[in-house]
């Protein structure tokens, strides 16, 4: 759910556990109970990301899990941890990986399939898990749904193959709209060029970003108007 050059989320190196558990102004057993509840937590997102089910009332142990964090000094580092960590971890190892094994259409296709698993099954999944969770500028949704643009379909370089691709699966039209949807607080980035870059080419006739190019058919219009000539 990047390059750019104003400030946004970026999915980079986050502090890991043994970092958080320094900030604990608690009793050694109260950080190894906290450390012990937010691993039960990365646990079970990299399940998910790896096709597993939760069990049954594990979603309300996980919220509760959470809303118990978030009252610790692990709290603040908690959205920053699902943003650059789990996010990038399960998006590396369980999709992008698992579509690098494949080529041409093919890989179209598998793409298509795992990104019909992430939306319908994975991105509600986190969602609830982390639904205690109030991103102060994304909501889980979009931390999700931009990482798999940035770390999944912008890492695969597929111009050239969907240029001669056979056919373009429902799935991935659907998987370019969506993304195209989610939109970052500080306006359009560099990987959001990117994207719409993939969009024109599926779909046909295509409109560029207005606020990309719409300043320039401004000035280009405004060359060729004469003057209004001066009133005597």
């Amino acid at each position: 759910m990047g390059s750019f050059r104003r400030p946004r989320p970026r999915f980079m190196s986050s502090p890991v556990l043994s970092d958080l558990a320094r900030f604990h102004a608690s009793s050694p057993a109260l950080q190894l109970s906290n450390a012990s509840v937010w691993n039960s937590v990365q646990s079970a997102v990299m399940k998910v990301f790896q096709g597993g089910g939760l069990q049954a009332n594990e979603l309300y142990t996980l919220n509760e899990s959470i809303r118990w964090l978030l009252k610790t000094e692990l709290g603040s580092f908690i959205t920053d941890y699902f943003q650059n960590q789990l996010l990038t971890k399960g998006l590396d190892q369980e999709v992008l990986e698992k579509i690098r094994l494949h080529q041409g259409d093919s890989q179209i296709l598998i793409l298509s399939d795992m990104w019909a698993t992430f939306f319908t099954e994975t991105l509600p999944t986190l969602q609830a898990i982390f639904y205690p969770v109030q991103g102060q500028e994304l909501t889980v949704r979009q931390m999700a749904l931009l990482a798999f643009r940035d770390l999944v379909l912008l890492k695969l370089h597929l111009e050239e193959i969907l240029g001669t691709a056979t056919s373009i699966p429902p799935a991935f039209t659907q998987m370019l709209l969506v993304l195209q949807g989610v939109h970052e607080p500080s306006g359009p980035s560099m990987e959001y060029y990117q994207l719409e870059r993939l969009v024109e080419i599926v779909i046909s006739p295509y409109l560029n970003n207005v606020l990309h190019t719409g300043n320039h058919l401004l000035l280009d219009k405004s060359q060729q108007v004469n003057p209004m000539p001066a009133l005597a």
